[in-house]
């Protein structure tokens, strides 16, 4: 088996230079270093990954904790958590919580006990005692998707990343009144959820930006998953007066929505308008094709996965709260043509990247 020093003698460099290169402990130059991959590609050369992290107290490997099994859109930020990994050249642990607190802190503990050198988490409505955990044993870690409470001051404690949630709720239901609705449902996720407060907060600015009141009739939580959704949405339609229009605020609770309208016998558009928050594969296969707001779910777990390397590599840096942008995706079960306008939200959001003062 090839060795660091054979390699380090195909590419006439030193042994330290190389592993510089495999460990990313120095900058090298771009030519030294395209020197040493492509000896360590001819010679076939395999690190010693258990040495190296003997030496290094290091395994090069990050733990992700997420709720990937009934979610989708969580499969696509586990692709771009993953990807970015492999091109940093860590490799990957994954735990699913289940999204319950007690499951959530043995998949950390789990993952913790595997040595991982950080986590990327997307913590449960409940995450006192995973925060406890982590805390406790100072692991390095970023809040994904879902944030956790801020300091007294305002500031983040962890790093986190996490999409706008207000700003785009809030431009689907001004979306759904420009086109004459004035009773607009929400089914919104599971209580406790930062994304579930954040899209109730925009949907009730939607309403204020269009001149509608809020009618606490017409929010009901279909606690983040399909089954949930369709109880939640049968719960509206019963009402003396039901909705004309809804917002389903992630795409496992669109797809138990539109269940309790099929089983209804209820059109979309023709009796209820839809839009809803996330964009599916399969959303443009729908008849009619589902109006959404897409989440960027694989830059969201690359950004993950890039924020905790600085965490590693500066642990004593500021903690910060970045979020990215959606899209509005216009289809045709809003009810009206298929046209690539984007509603404007009432208001902006707090700035991407808030630090530590």
């Amino acid at each position: 088996m090839a060795t660091m020093a054979d390699v380090a003698r195909s590419a006439g460099v030193s042994v330290a230079t190389v592993s510089h290169v495999l460990n990313g402990t120095r900058p090298v130059l771009p030519r030294t270093r395209q020197a040493v991959l492509d000896a360590v590609e001819e010679l076939g050369y395999t690190p010693n990954t258990l040495a190296r992290s003997l030496v290094t107290s290091r395994t090069r490997s990050i733990g992700l904790a997420v709720s990937t099994t009934g979610n989708p859109y969580f499969t696509e930020i586990l692709r771009g958590v993953e990807a970015a990994a492999l091109e940093h050249g860590y490799s990957l642990l994954v735990a699913d919580p289940h999204d319950d607190p007690g499951h959530e802190r043995r998949a950390v503990r789990l993952l913790h006990e595997r040595r991982v050198d950080g986590m990327v988490v997307a913590p449960s409505a409940d995450p006192r005692g995973l925060l406890a955990y982590l805390g406790r044993h100072a692991v390095p870690v970023v809040f994904l998707d879902r944030l956790v409470d801020a300091a007294a001051d305002g500031a983040p404690r962890f790093d986190q990343v996490c999409a706008e949630s207000a700003g785009p709720t809030a431009g689907l239901v001004t979306h759904l009144a420009g086109l004459g609705h004035r009773r607009i449902g929400l089914v919104a996720g599971r209580p406790g959820l930062s994304t579930t407060r954040e899209r109730i907060t925009g949907y009730r600015h939607g309403l204020a930006a269009a001149g509608l009141p809020y009618d606490e009739r017409l929010l009901v939580h279909g606690d983040s998953e399909s089954a949930g959704a369709e109880r939640a949405t049968a719960a509206l339609l019963s009402l003396a007066a039901p909705p004309t229009a809804l917002v389903t605020a992630n795409d496992a609770m669109t797809l138990g929505a539109l269940r309790a309208l099929r089983d209804r016998g209820l059109s979309v558009p023709g009796d209820i308008a839809l839009c809803c928050f996330d964009d599916f594969p399969w959303a443009d296969l729908f008849s009619p094709r589902l109006t959404a707001v897409a989440q960027p779910g694989r830059e969201l777990g690359a950004q993950a996965v890039r924020m905790l390397l600085e965490r590693l590599a500066a642990p004593d840096r500021p903690a910060r709260t970045v979020r990215l942008p959606c899209t509005f995706v216009h289809r045709t079960s809003c009810g009206c043509p298929d046209q690539p306008t984007r509603p404007e939200p009432p208001r902006k959001e707090p700035s991407h990247d808030r630090r530590r003062r």
